[in-house]
Protein backbone atom coordinates (compact mmCIF):
# COMPACT_ATOMS: atom_id res chain seq x y z
CA UNK A 1 0.00 0.00 0.00
CA UNK A 2 1.10 3.43 -0.78
CA UNK A 3 2.15 5.48 1.94
CA UNK A 4 -0.03 8.34 2.43
CA UNK A 5 1.56 10.37 4.84
CA UNK A 6 3.30 11.74 1.88
CA UNK A 7 0.02 13.01 0.03
CA UNK A 8 1.98 12.54 -3.34
CA UNK A 9 -1.44 13.68 -5.22
CA UNK A 10 -0.90 17.02 -3.93
CA UNK A 11 2.41 17.02 -5.49
CA UNK A 12 2.56 14.52 -8.38
CA UNK A 13 0.84 15.39 -11.61
CA UNK A 14 -0.99 12.38 -12.85
CA UNK A 15 0.86 11.34 -15.83
CA UNK A 16 4.08 10.86 -13.35
CA UNK A 17 2.70 9.04 -11.05
CA UNK A 18 4.06 5.07 -9.93
CA UNK A 19 1.37 2.19 -11.03
CA UNK A 20 1.20 1.94 -6.88
CA UNK A 21 0.23 5.81 -6.93
CA UNK A 22 -2.26 5.27 -9.34
CA UNK A 23 -3.65 2.00 -8.18
CA UNK A 24 -4.33 4.12 -4.19
CA UNK A 25 -5.90 7.25 -6.33
CA UNK A 26 -9.20 4.77 -6.67
CA UNK A 27 -11.19 5.76 -3.87
CA UNK A 28 -13.26 1.78 -4.29
CA UNK A 29 -16.70 3.25 -4.39
CA UNK A 30 -17.57 1.20 -7.84
CA UNK A 31 -19.34 4.06 -9.68
CA UNK A 32 -17.35 3.77 -12.46
CA UNK A 33 -18.85 0.06 -12.45
CA UNK A 34 -22.09 0.59 -13.25
CA UNK A 35 -23.70 0.59 -16.18
CA UNK A 36 -24.56 3.64 -18.18
CA UNK A 37 -26.42 4.96 -21.35
CA UNK A 38 -26.47 7.39 -23.73
CA UNK A 39 -28.70 9.66 -25.39
CA UNK A 40 -27.59 9.58 -28.72
CA UNK A 41 -29.26 13.01 -29.76
CA UNK A 42 -27.95 14.84 -27.01
CA UNK A 43 -25.10 12.53 -25.92
CA UNK A 44 -25.79 12.94 -21.95
CA UNK A 45 -25.17 9.95 -19.88
CA UNK A 46 -26.91 8.35 -17.54
CA UNK A 47 -26.03 6.25 -15.06
CA UNK A 48 -28.09 3.22 -13.75
CA UNK A 49 -28.34 1.26 -10.05
CA UNK A 50 -26.61 -1.96 -12.04
CA UNK A 51 -23.63 -2.95 -11.94
CA UNK A 52 -20.95 -4.54 -13.57
CA UNK A 53 -21.12 -8.84 -12.27
CA UNK A 54 -17.50 -8.71 -11.45
CA UNK A 55 -18.38 -6.09 -9.01
CA UNK A 56 -18.79 -7.18 -5.62
CA UNK A 57 -21.64 -5.11 -4.30
CA UNK A 58 -19.93 -5.24 -0.49
CA UNK A 59 -16.66 -3.94 -1.09
CA UNK A 60 -17.09 -1.89 -3.91
CA UNK A 61 -13.87 -3.62 -5.63
CA UNK A 62 -13.57 -5.78 -9.35
CA UNK A 63 -13.48 -9.43 -8.37
CA UNK A 64 -11.54 -9.97 -11.57
CA UNK A 65 -9.87 -6.75 -11.82
CA UNK A 66 -6.72 -8.60 -13.88
CA UNK A 67 -8.76 -9.73 -16.61
CA UNK A 68 -11.54 -7.31 -16.53
CA UNK A 69 -10.17 -5.74 -20.25
CA UNK A 70 -10.06 -9.24 -21.46
CA UNK A 71 -13.59 -10.72 -19.95
CA UNK A 72 -16.03 -7.17 -19.93
CA UNK A 73 -16.92 -5.92 -23.25
CA UNK A 74 -16.63 -2.19 -22.85
CA UNK A 75 -14.13 -2.14 -19.45
CA UNK A 76 -12.20 0.65 -20.09
CA UNK A 77 -8.35 1.01 -18.55
CA UNK A 78 -8.42 4.40 -17.08
CA UNK A 79 -5.24 6.71 -18.23
CA UNK A 80 -4.62 10.26 -17.58
CA UNK A 81 -5.61 10.56 -21.57
CA UNK A 82 -8.89 9.27 -20.99
CA UNK A 83 -10.13 11.22 -17.66
CA UNK A 84 -12.49 13.45 -19.21
CA UNK A 85 -14.52 11.01 -20.38
CA UNK A 86 -18.70 11.68 -19.74
CA UNK A 87 -18.52 8.37 -18.02
CA UNK A 88 -16.77 9.12 -14.97
CA UNK A 89 -18.30 10.79 -11.89
CA UNK A 90 -17.88 13.85 -10.37
CA UNK A 91 -17.03 12.42 -7.01
CA UNK A 92 -14.11 10.40 -8.95
CA UNK A 93 -10.38 11.12 -7.46
CA UNK A 94 -8.66 10.80 -11.13
CA UNK A 95 -11.42 12.93 -12.37
CA UNK A 96 -10.97 15.53 -9.55
CA UNK A 97 -7.12 16.26 -10.06
CA UNK A 98 -6.82 15.98 -13.44
CA UNK A 99 -9.60 19.44 -12.72
CA UNK A 100 -7.12 20.87 -10.09
CA UNK A 101 -10.00 19.48 -7.35
CA UNK A 102 -8.51 17.92 -4.35
CA UNK A 103 -9.80 14.93 -3.03
CA UNK A 104 -12.47 15.18 -0.53
CA UNK A 105 -12.34 14.74 3.08
CA UNK A 106 -13.81 11.10 2.74
CA UNK A 107 -11.55 9.64 0.56
CA UNK A 108 -9.20 6.90 1.76
CA UNK A 109 -6.02 8.40 1.05
CA UNK A 110 -7.09 11.05 3.09
CA UNK A 111 -8.79 9.06 5.99
CA UNK A 112 -6.33 6.46 6.00
CA UNK A 113 -9.59 4.45 6.18
CA UNK A 114 -10.77 1.92 3.36
CA UNK A 115 -14.34 2.44 4.62
CA UNK A 116 -15.00 5.70 4.62
CA UNK A 117 -15.98 6.07 1.23
CA UNK A 118 -19.04 3.93 2.46
CA UNK A 119 -19.86 5.57 5.72
CA UNK A 120 -19.56 8.61 3.45
CA UNK A 121 -22.57 7.66 1.90
CA UNK A 122 -20.26 7.73 -1.64
CA UNK A 123 -19.77 4.54 -3.02
CA UNK A 124 -22.30 2.27 -4.55
CA UNK A 125 -22.54 -0.41 -1.90
CA UNK A 126 -25.64 0.98 -0.52
CA UNK A 127 -28.09 0.71 -3.69
CA UNK A 128 -26.09 -1.38 -6.61
CA UNK A 129 -27.69 -4.35 -7.90
CA UNK A 130 -25.77 -6.97 -10.39
CA UNK A 131 -26.35 -7.36 -14.16
CA UNK A 132 -27.04 -11.09 -13.59
CA UNK A 133 -30.42 -11.49 -13.71
CA UNK A 134 -31.47 -7.49 -15.31
CA UNK A 135 -32.12 -8.01 -18.98
CA UNK A 136 -30.29 -5.45 -21.02
CA UNK A 137 -32.82 -4.07 -22.84
CA UNK A 138 -34.33 -2.82 -19.66
CA UNK A 139 -31.74 -0.64 -18.67
CA UNK A 140 -33.73 2.27 -18.82
CA UNK A 141 -36.18 1.29 -15.99
CA UNK A 142 -33.07 1.33 -13.60
CA UNK A 143 -31.25 4.81 -14.39
CA UNK A 144 -30.68 6.29 -10.86
CA UNK A 145 -32.31 9.49 -10.52
CA UNK A 146 -31.54 12.49 -12.16
CA UNK A 147 -28.25 10.71 -14.21
CA UNK A 148 -26.07 12.33 -12.54
CA UNK A 149 -23.70 11.28 -9.55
Amino acid sequence: MTDTNDRFWETTPLHRLSRQQWEALCDGCGRCCLQKLENRKTGKVYFTVVACRHLDLGTCRCLAYAARLQTVPGCLRLTPENLFGRWLPSTCAYRRLATGKPLPNWHPLVTGDRASVHRAGISVSHFAISEEGVPEDYLEAYIFGTGKL
